[in-house]
């Protein structure tokens, strides 16, 4: 999810969204993520995608990026588009994948921008048009989504407009937009439920999920935190890897530091970038201003280091 600052409009006219729509196709592909479900609003986005290699950060940052630009040089304005970092949600594929998928598709009819689904097919900034056949984004996964619905196509349009209609009479629900407990275990009855008969369950608002799949998440990140503490306990630093890796290239420091461009050099800061990511945690820009070039750059040295 990603809004405009203040709640101001990201997009102005029917181009911008054409655009965007434009650089999200290409930029899922190029991440390798796969695409269930996506709403453009005036003011916000959300997006329903399985990450690829990449992560999510690398996909949203280079689509975000790309678009501010684009949307600041259209429109002669300067400063922030987006409000702070985009919102993530790690989901619960098996539990929750077409409750999203309804919930995002039906945005535009809570917002009285269409009042049915009839209109909601015609409706050109959602990936509705698309499950139902009316509307062409090869990087949206219509047959995973629809498999879920019928064995054959039209028996699955129709299951899945159905499935869209019975969920008009739900309005905003809080288990999916709301944080914590509430959205792990489905709505305030099942939380205050389960506290009075003494039930204990993981939970994290950055996750929709039960408490199994809460817990085996945050293990998965607890796993890598250690392992990431335990290098630095040991005296670890981005200093000491570019010292390592320097060392091991044959390349002096000053070169590294200095801005050169030799192709040797540009390998050489993607890998020290990737060990500062992957061994100690380190953000983008810190290591950025270890090896001495721009944030950007190091983003896209870590992309290429991966191709």
């Amino acid at each position: 999810m990603v809004r405009g600052i203040d709640k101001t409009n990201i997009f102005r006219d029917d181009e911008d969204k054409a655009r965007f729509l434009e650089r999200l196709g290409l930029t899922v592909s190029e991440g390798k993520c796969t695409v269930y479900a996506w709403v453009l609003m005036d003011n916000h986005v959300h997006i329903l995608f399985k990450s690829g290699k990449q992560g999510i950060s690398a996909v949203m940052r280079k689509l975000l990026t790309w678009y501010a630009q684009y949307f600041n040089r259209k429109h002669r304005r300067t400063g922030h588009l987006f409000e702070n970092r985009y919102k993530s949600i790690l989901c619960d594929q098996d539990n929750y994948l077409l409750a999203l998928i309804r919930y995002i598709h039906l945005n535009p009819i809570r917002a009285n921008i269409v009042t049915t689904v009839e209109q909601l097919d015609s409706y050109p900034w959602s990936g509705h048009r698309t499950l139902i056949g009316k509307a062409k984004h090869p990087w949206t996964d219509v047959d995973y989504a629809l498999s879920e619905f019928g064995a054959t196509r039209r028996r699955a349009i129709n299951e899945y407009r159905r499935f869209m209609q019975e969920g008009l009479a739900q309005g905003r629900l809080p288990e999916l937009t709301g944080g914590g407990l509430i959205r792990s275990k489905g709505g305030w009855s099942q939380v205050l439920s389960a506290r009075r008969s003494g039930r204990k369950e993981e939970f994290d608002e950055r996750i929709l999920g039960n408490g199994n799949f809460v817990n085996t998440i945050l293990k998965e990140a607890e796993e890598k935190t250690t392992r990431q503490l335990k290098l630095r306990r040991s005296g670890k630093t981005i200093d000491k890897i570019i010292e390592e890796e320097c060392k091991k290239e044959r390349i002096s420091a000053n070169e590294l530091k200095g801005g050169g461009r030799r192709r040797k050099v540009s390998r050489l800061r993607a890998t020290i970038a990737k060990r500062g990511l992957e061994d100690l945690g380190l953000s983008m820009a810190e290591i950025a201003r270890h090896v001495g070039v721009t944030t950007s750059s190091i983003a896209k040295m870590v992309e290429l280091f991966e191709e």
